[in-house]
Formats: C-alpha cells, sequence, structure tokens
C-alpha cells in the first residue's frame, strides 16, 4: 500500500482529499504549513508528495527545492488554476507533474497513481532488468538510473520515463502526443507545458554529444528525436 503526505493549508480540503485516497487504498498523512512538510518528506516514510504552492513559513517551491538537494521523492504540485508560471516553476525545481486547483480527487487520483507507476512504487517489476544503451548513454531499468559518459545523472521518476521513451525510439521521431501518454501515463492537455519542462531539464542534465550536437532534438510540430550517434 503506497503512502501519501498531502500538503495543503486548507484543512478541510486536505481533510477531504485525505479520505478520497483513504478510500482509494493509500495511506495518507497530511501537513499544513512548509516546515512539517519538509521534516515529514525527509522521513523515508513516504512514497509521493502531493505539495500545494501556497504554505504558511516555506512555500512549496521552497520545500522542493530543499527536498530537492537530498530526496527524489516523487511530487505532485497543486498549483492556482490561472497562474502558469506556478507549474513552470515547480517543474524547473523538480516536481514530476503538476495540478491545477481546485481538482477533481479523481483526476487527482489518476495521476498519483501514474507517478507511482513510473517510480516503481505500486511492487516489483516482472520484467526482466534491461539495460539500453544509446552512444554513451546507458539506461538501466532494474535499478532506474542513468549514466552519460560513465556518470551518473540524478533524474526524477518521470525524466527517466520520459528518457527512457526517447532512446527506445532514438533517431525517430516521437510525437508529443505519444510521449505523454507513454512517459506521463496521461494524454497531453492542451497548453499543458510539462512534456517540455522534462525534457528542457534532461537537456541540461545530459549537455550535448561530443561533437556539440543536441541530443534532444525538437521536431517542429511533431515533438522531439533523441539523436542516434
Amino acid at each position: 500500500m503506497s503512502c501519501i503526505l498531502l500538503v495543503d493549508d486548507d484543512i478541510e480540503l486536505t481533510d477531504m482529499l485525505s479520505q478520497y485516497l483513504a478510500n482509494e487504498g493509500f495511506t495518507v498523512d497530511s501537513a499544513h504549513d512548509g516546515e512539517t512538510a519538509l521534516a515529514k518528506a525527509r522521513s523515508g516514510r513516504f512514497d509521493l508528495l502531493v505539495l500545494d504552492v501556497m504554505l504558511p513559513g516555506k512555500n512549496g517551491f521552497d520545500v522542493l527545492r530543499e527536498l530537492r538537494l537530498q530526496s527524489l521523492l516523487p511530487v505532485l504540485m497543486l498549483t492556482a488554476r490561472d497562474e502558469d508560471v506556478d507549474s513552470v516553476v515547480g517543474l524547473e525545481l523538480g516536481a514530476d507533474d503538476y495540478l491545477p486547483k481546485p481538482c477533481n480527487p479523481r483526476v487527482l487520483v489518476a495521476r498519483v497513481r501514474a507517478i507511482l507507476r513510473r517510480a516503481g512504487a505500486n511492487g516489483p517489476d516482472n520484467k526482466a532488468p534491461q539495460t539500453l544503451s544509446v552512444g554513451d548513454v546507458e539506461l538501466r531499468s532494474g535499478t532506474r538510473s542513468v549514466l552519460c559518459a560513465s556518470r551518473p545523472l540524478i533524474l526524477t521518476s518521470t525524466e527517466y520515463s520520459v528518457l527512457e521513451v526517447l532512446l527506445r525510439e532514438a533517431g525517430q521521431a516521437v510525437s508529443k502526443t505519444e510521449l505523454s501518454e507513454r512517459a506521463l501515463g496521461r494524454k497531453l492537455a492542451r497548453y499543458d507545458r510539462s512534456l517540455d519542462m522534462h525534457v528542457s531539464s534532461l537537456r541540461k542534465k545530459l549537455g550535448a554529444l561530443a561533437d556539440g550536437e543536441e541530443r534532444i532534438k525538437t521536431v517542429r510540430s511533431i515533438g522531439y528525436q533523441y539523436t542516434r550517434p
């Protein structure tokens, strides 16, 4: 059973969402301020953090920034519906996904389950571990780890899933629609920039190829393509 930490300063909303998640089979704990949220998130007891941006004391961005210094705990950010900048900042800081508020509890559960599947938190993978190599990048499915030019990369579960799809289709253009469904586990909504932000983060972490060529190319009007050496 996956354990969720739900963080929001709206106690009534937190209680309602906690009950809904519990009815869906999750164990849920909650926090209502940034300091408490960060302390609990660092405890190692949770499989996923649902984190609101607006919190007393440390805001959600502060919590995520400090958490990412030592933990890759999957994080789903809750953002204001009309504040696109919140979602962008959250993804830049290492959030796995975001959901505008007020959110439909059924959508929240679907996002949580999708992130947990990516993170491997729903149990062991029955498939035999594989190593996928493209050029100097090596992806190991057994440990969900990545090496680039023999150095380990620290990736979130979502970044790992996006990279895995691109490597499996190396040399071929992958549409944003297909990439979202295979890597994020959901359809790509209109104006949703989450996929672009994850690709941007991967580009920074991977760096360019030895000859200076970009590893992940944008294919105009289609999506992305990982460059095969």
